[in-house]
C-alpha cells in the first residue's frame, strides 16, 4: 500500500481565495505558500488549530531560487496531487512591470518548476479572471503572452495595455489561460492536467476595499449579475475542489468561469 502523502500546494494561500481553496480541501494534506513569512505562519497556525494537516513556506514566486526551495520543500513531503496558483496582484499596484511579472511571468516559472513533481493524476489549477475574457484574440500579443519570458514580450504587451495597469492585469490573466493550452500536451504525457479558473467579482478583502472606493460601480456589477449577488471565496474554492477531484479527470486545457453570469451582461452593456 502506498502511504506517500498526496499534497495540495496553494500559492497565495494566505489570501482570501487561496485560503478558501485550502479550506475546501480539508481532508487532504496542504502546503501553504505566500510571499510573507508572517502571513504563512499565521495561516498555518489558524488552519492547524482547526484540524488541518497543513505546513507552509514563504516564497517569492518571481525568484527562481525561492521557487526551487519551494519545489524541494514539497518534494520532500510527498507527491503532488494539485498545485493551486492563487497568488497575484491587481492593477491597483499601478506598476505595469510588476503586474506582468507577478501575474504572468511567475506563473510560467511555477508551471515549469512544478513539472518536476508531476505524476499521473496531478493537476495545476491557475487563477485567471473574468477580465481575461474581455481581451480578444490577437496574434501579436497572444504570442507574447504565451511566451512571457521572451525578452520582447513585456514591451509588446505594454503597447497594447496603453500604460494602464488595470488593462495590463486583463492581458496577464488572458496569458494565464493561454499557458494552460501551451502546457496541456506536456502535462498530459504524464497523465496530468492543467486548467484555469476565472473568478468574477469575489468579496475578498481586496474587492471589499474596491467596493468602498467605487461603491456605484460595484453596485452596478452586482445588479448586472443574474444571481444578484457578488461571489464569495468559497464559490471559487468549490469549483477548484471539483477540478482537483477525480470527477474532473477528463477536464484539461480549458477555463472555468465562476462569475455568476455577470460577464455576458457586461459585454451587452459595452
Amino acid at each position: 500500500m502506498n502511504t506517500e502523502k498526496k499534497l495540495i500546494v496553494v500559492t497565495g494561500g494566505a489570501g482570501g481565495i487561496g485560503q478558501a481553496c485550502a479550506r475546501a480541501l480539508k481532508d487532504q494534506p496542504i502546503i501553504i505558500t505566500d510571499y510573507s513569512h508572517e502571513m504563512v505562519d499565521e495561516t498555518v497556525e489558524t488552519l492547524a488549530s482547526e484540524g488541518f494537516d497543513v505546513t507552509g513556506i514563504a516564497c517569492d514566486i518571481t525568484d527562481k531560487k525561492d521557487i526551487e526551495k519551494l519545489i524541494n520543500y514539497v518534494g520532500r513531503r510527498g507527491s503532488l496531487k494539485a498545485f493551486i496558483h492563487a497568488a497575484g496582484v491587481s492593477g491597483a499596484v499601478n506598476d505595469l512591470k510588476k503586474v506582468y511579472t507577478i501575474n504572468l511571468l511567475a506563473t510560467e516559472l511555477l508551471i515549469n518548476a512544478f513539472y518536476e513533481l508531476v505524476v499521473k493524476d496531478s493537476v495545476a489549477i491557475l487563477l485567471s479572471s473574468m477580465k481575461a475574457h474581455t481581451i480578444p484574440a490577437n496574434k501579436e500579443y497572444d504570442e507574447a503572452l504565451t511566451n512571457p519570458q521572451a525578452l520582447e514580450s513585456f514591451d509588446i504587451v505594454s503597447r497594447f495595455a496603453n500604460k494602464d495597469s488595470d488593462i495590463m492585469y486583463n492581458f496577464t490573466k488572458r496569458g494565464v489561460q493561454l499557458l494552460t493550452h501551451k502546457y496541456a500536451d506536456k502535462w498530459g504525457e504524464r497523465g496530468a492536467r492543467i486548467v484555469s479558473v476565472s473568478p468574477g467579482v469575489i468579496e475578498t478583502p481586496m474587492a471589499l476595499k474596491a467596493a468602498k472606493e467605487h461603491p456605484e460601480e460595484m453596485e452596478m456589477l452586482k445588479q448586472a449579475t443574474p444571481l444578484k449577488r457578488n461571489g464569495q471565496p468559497e464559490d471559487v474554492a468549490d469549483a477548484v475542489s471539483f477540478l482537483v477531484s477525480d470527477a474532473a479527470r477528463f477536464i484539461t486545457s480549458t477555463d472555468i468561469l465562476v462569475d455568476g453570469g455577470v460577464l455576458q451582461n457586461i459585454k451587452k452593456m459595452t
